[in-house]
């Protein structure tokens, strides 16, 4: 996130949380007040109700300008708990309300008559009520979606939830005016209190909901759904054999994700960071601002013979390269070129040969795979750029020549192009393109060019390295 976007959001949410302390204030003066006046329980328990809006608004306002601080050393996820502890907060001031609101509703009910005066400043002080909650709790609600913030949730819910509390109020006042009108005030007078008693078991509901949520979050309760939405994303990124954890949590509006994943062992370091990458892009398609921390574990498994010997190499660092293997009644013979530094001495070198040997017939040997023979060419690494200097066109017209003429007699091989030809300290190098028939199998492809370098190597002892680039003919050319 950018700093710009992290002041928007900062001055946004703040902005949203100031205006609902602004009308908390308001609404709960004005049903104080009439209240009061009109010995309307209903009322009072609204004004109540809208005092604790206003403590959670409070709550809310410091909240959010705390949860959006980075992290730092003390905290270093950041601060974003301080949403759901002031959820919380609001959660506890909303039920303690409610114990009040109850006992009062219970005593009108049953021991105390109180008289009520239902008066057109009642019924207008809660339809003013109605149409400020709806107002605060839809651009709380918005700011609260677009953020991810349970903080600004809890601040619309306790507005929503004032809608319809103030609603079961003007409906209890229109009962005890209904009783004034056709003389039945005794009957009818309760309708206040039992609107009060909806009033609290609508909060209670709605607050537990709030509190439950908050808990989760205090907990590190995952999101629902969310850790196996992630796991089979990451479980569809390429290399990924299979997800091994996945840890989600939450705080505030920030979202933690740790995964293992495993990945083939004979990946290089650079591949296996590339696959970590992808499967956070993945991740981040589904929660775009999750903080996620990748771990790959290389395994074994679906592991070919080729790879189980680059991996046993790799793990006692060992450059090896040109790895082939075969298989007879005697067993399995294994060939491998070892690069070592080009100063080291033979002695150590074939030390060096004689370890990789030995780690290799100590773990591919097997009651019912036998090793035959491992046998370990060993050559100079190179270290350094080497100097090339460009061969004679008079030298390098006898290759060109002797090239095209085992091209004439290899079946498949249609031309020869981009003969390079140059002095290598003692040796030859030599590079061109072979252009071959396309329909050939990639074996096929490469017993020819293995023919063509033998074919050449035997014309031109001097030969060093050797690279034939095969491509395949193009349509309408020979």
């Amino acid at each position: 996130m950018t700093h710009a976007t992290m002041e928007n959001q900062v001055r946004e949410k703040g902005m949203a949380a100031a205006t609902s302390v602004v009308a908390a204030i308001f609404l709960t003066g004005l049903k104080l007040v009439i209240g009061i006046m009109t010995g309307s329980l209903g009322i009072l328990a609204e004004a109540a109700h809208s005092a604790l809006d206003l403590a959670a608004a409070l709550i809310t306002f410091f909240a959010v300008r705390v949860s959006d601080r980075p992290a730092d050393d003390t905290h270093l996820y950041g601060h974003g708990k301080v949403e759901n502890l002031s959820a919380l907060a609001e959660t506890v001031l909303l039920l303690v309300t409610c114990v009040w609101i109850i006992y009062e509703a219970f005593n009108r009910l049953l021991i105390e008559m109180v008289e009520i005066d239902p008066s057109v400043w009642a019924f207008l002080t809660m339809g003013i009520s109605i149409v400020v909650d709806f107002s605060r709790s839809r651009v709380l609600y918005r700011a609260a979606r677009k953020y991810k913030s349970q903080a600004l949730e809890a601040d619309a819910l306790h507005f929503s939830t004032d809608i319809w509390s103030s609603s079961v109020v003007i409906i209890g006042l229109a009962f005890v005016k209904f009783g004034e009108l056709t003389g039945q005030t005794a009957i009818f007078a309760r309708a206040d209190a039992l609107a009060a008693l909806v009033v609290a078991l609508i909060v209670i509901y709605v607050s537990l909901q709030l509190g439950g949520r908050a808990v989760d979050a205090l907990v590190d309760r995952a999101p629902h759904g969310l850790a196996e939405q992630i796991t089979t994303a990451a479980a569809q990124v390429k290399h990924v054999q299979r997800v091994l954890q996945t840890r989600v949590r939450g705080s505030g509006n920030h979202i933690f994700v740790d995964l293992r994943v495993a990945v083939p062992r004979q990946l290089s370091f650079e591949a296996s960071h590339a696959v970590t990458d992808q499967v956070q892009a993945a991740v981040q398609t589904i929660s775009p601002t999750a903080d996620v921390i990748i771990f790959p574990v290389p395994i074994a498994e679906e592991e070919g013979i080729l790879d189980h010997i680059q991996s046993i190499a790799a793990r006692g660092h060992f450059d090896v390269h040109n790895v082939t293997a075969h298989l007879t009644p005697r067993g399995m013979w294994i060939d491998l070129d070892l690069e070592v530094a080009p100063d080291e001495t033979f002695e150590r070198a074939h030390a060096q040969a004689t370890e990789l040997e030995t780690r290799l017939r100590a773990e591919l040997a097997q009651p019912d795979s036998r090793i035959a023979d491992i046998n370990v060419h060993i050559e100079p690494g190179s270290e350094q750029l080497i100097e090339g200097k460009e061969m004679s066109a008079q030298r390098a017209a006898e290759f060109i020549a002797r090239i095209e003429t085992h091209r004439q007699e290899i079946p498949h091989a249609r031309a020869i192009q981009d003969v390079d030809l140059q002095h290598l300290d003692r040796t030859v190098y030599l590079a061109f393109h072979l252009v071959l028939d396309a329909e050939l199998s990639i074996a096929q492809v490469h017993g020819i060019a293995e023919e063509m370098e033998n074919r050449l190597r035997r014309d031109f002892p001097e030969l060093g390295r050797v690279v034939i680039h095969t491509e395949p003919v193009r349509e309408g050319k020979s």
